[in-house]
């Protein structure tokens, strides 16, 4: 069985790109906290690759310091670097990704949208069906459908995490 399970802060922005055949996927970095010893810590850092809609996903709202819940599986490959030195890698390929932080932009865990002006990809949020991507366009609003809910808004300052 293949499975890892991480909890930690992403190191860098996601990075949405595109397979020549149009298939979405992101790179990403997480560090994750371990014991050293009693009194120490150290971090492992890890490559994150995410693909198609959970791609698009964290593009769209994964960001540098983001803590997050990951479930995936480890890939291993190679590749020469310029030097015709063979590099070997590992990557989590991500299956699942959740937000682990708290109240948003409180304690540093909970961005949940991007800036309107910092150049990532955007998309409607009701549509996943492929389509046209384009970068520095404002994101699309939020679909107000609150029938899911009650009938009622949600304010986000109202939930617990």
């Amino acid at each position: 069985m293949n499975k890892v399970f991480l909890s930690g802060n992403l190191t860098r922005d996601t990075e949405v790109r595109y397979t020549q055949s149009g298939k979405a996927f992101a790179r990403m970095g997480i560090a994750v906290r371990r014991q050293f010893s009693k009194d120490k810590d150290a971090v492992d850092f890890f490559n994150l690759v995410a693909w198609e809609k959970t791609a698009e996903f964290c593009g769209r709202y994964m960001l540098r310091g983001t803590r997050v819940l990951v479930e995936g599986r480890l890939q291993t490959g190679s590749y020469e670097n310029k030097d015709g030195v063979k590099i070997n890698t590992v990557d989590v390929v991500v299956d699942n990704i959740e937000f682990a932080g708290g109240k948003r932009d409180g304690d540093g865990g909970g961005n949940y949208s991007r800036p309107a002006n910092d150049g990532g990809y955007s998309k409607p949020a009701d549509d996943y069906s492929g389509g046209n991507y384009s970068r520095n366009r404002e994101p699309a609003p939020p679909k107000k459908d609150y029938d899911d809910f009650g009938g009622e808004p949600i304010d986000p300052e109202d939930t617990p995490f």
